[in-house]
């Protein structure tokens, strides 16, 4: 049956055919496989009672407040103040672009957010100062997946909503991985600019001028604090964080800018509603073909392959992550959560891994995957707006890719990175 099951998925993959379906449709089939009417009759109960779930309802809302803030016109402001801070440094507008992903990662929750929303201002821009198209591009794709990493993230909420693991928790867990990877970036655009002689800006900066930048942006930096104040300091939950940020973005856009019309605003929830349905259908699709592979017991076939390989925790850590970078770069990162962390999460917590830390391993991992070929959603948007080629944009982008690999590995094997902020705020159990 497995076989059979792998078989139908990747013939489907290989002819093209949505993920969402793919998914669907190699569910259906095992069902008829299994040639038995009493569970064929479970699957629409198992397709719904995926999105029948209280926290699930924190991602339209994340999506929405994301577009509603870009909408407003925050994103400039945002590269404005980071410009202020980090623009002196040799390569500055190559830093001000990772810096400004952290930022905007507080409010969006979502790589293909940031590369869509900065990507757009920035490989012009870089362009512009003799960067070249093809770094400015691969720079760009390599720091969006700071967005997911650093809370809220929106791939946070489906893995605590399907795990059952504290999303609070997981957000505390992806501060210090999303600040690393900020600081691998940030080293390595260093060295590249320094061996290119990119430029930096030589205006100096005065009081007058980060306080004028600051109090632009302000706006946009509270709204980090309120969400992860909020979550954090247990006041709010994180749907209830996500539903306040929405509100706080049409205070903004209807009264203190006062830029944002009623067209704007049946256009963004027409957007966000598309999303989120793309969204549904992919964890439905997922838990059924999920649920499949565990009444065949799949999970229990890879924890015995892995396990007869060896039973060393940190090889075994290793084998999982090569397959899981393995997986980034040939399914959605969605289909990938909800079909693996049931399957892997047990092997590794069996293992001694915390569920929080392997929360954060996995997504990481599978991020990495949104800069690789052949799915990845950042790489794609990057191709769009620069109008390169893959392998253009590939040369110049591998050594992020190793950094951030790098990067993957210290959350990995030295876990504390990971759960300091969690025992801090009392989420390690």
């Amino acid at each position: 049956m497995a076989l059979f099951i792998f078989a139908v998925f990747f013939l489907l993959m290989a002819i093209g055919t949505p993920i969402g379906f793919v998914m669907g449709l190699t569910a259906l089939f095992g069902f008829y496989k299994l040639n038995n009417p009493a569970v064929l009759t479970m699957l629409p109960q198992i397709f719904f009672s995926a999105m029948d779930n209280f926290a699930l309802l924190a991602l339209p809302f994340f999506i929405l407040s994301g577009d509603i803030m870009n909408r407003v016109g925050l994103t400039e402001k945002l590269i404005d103040f980071s410009n202020v801070l980090f623009g002196r440094l040799r390569g500055g507008l190559a830093q001000v672009n990772i810096v400004t992903s952290v930022i905007f990662g507080g409010i969006s929750g979502s790589a293909v957010a940031d590369m869509a929303a900065l990507g757009n201002i920035f490989i012009p821009s870089m362009t512009k100062e003799g960067y070249g198209k093809d770094f400015s591009t691969a720079l760009s794709v390599a720091s969006s997946i700071i967005a997911p990493i650093i809370p809220p993230s929106i791939i946070m909420v489906i893995y605590g909503a399907i795990m059952g693991v504290s999303i609070a928790g997981l957000f505390a867990a992806g501060i210090v991985p999303g600040f690393m990877i900020c600081a691998g970036l940030m080293i390595l655009t260093r060295i590249i600019s320094g061996k290119r002689n990119y430029p930096k800006h030589t205006e100096k900066v005065t009081l007058h001028k980060l306080f004028s930048s600051t109090r632009r942006a302000i706006w946009a930096l509270i709204m980090p604090v309120i969400i992860l104040g909020g979550i954090l300091g247990g006041i709010v939950t994180p749907t209830e964080a996500a539903a306040i940020a929405v509100g706080y973005a049409l205070l903004l856009g209807l009264l203190i800018y006062r830029n944002l019309s009623l067209k704007d605003l049946f256009q963004l929830f027409y957007r966000g509603t598309v999303m989120m349905g793309i969204a549904a259908l992919l964890m439905s699709s997922a838990a059924v073909l999920a649920w499949l592979l565990a009444n065949e017991q799949i999970p229990t076939i890879v924890a015995k392959f892995f396990l007869s390989i060896t039973h060393n925790k940190y090889v075994i850590l290793l084998l999982i992550n090569l397959f899981l970078i393995l997986v980034g770069m040939l399914m959605d990162i969605v289909a990938a959560l909800v079909i693996l962390a049931p399957i892997l999460a047990p092997l590794a917590t069996n293992l001694g891994v915390h569920p929080l830390h392997f929360g954060i391993i996995m997504c990481v991992n599978l991020n990495i995957g949104l800069m690789t070929p052949p799915v990845g959603g950042s790489l794609f948007f990057g191709m769009i707006i620069s109008r390169l080629s893959m392998g253009q944009i590939l040369r110049q982008m591998w050594p992020f890719c190793l950094v951030e690999v790098f990067v993957l590995f210290l959350i990995v094997y030295i876990p504390d990175l990971t759960m300091f902020i969690p025992k801090l705020l009392g989420f390690y159990y």
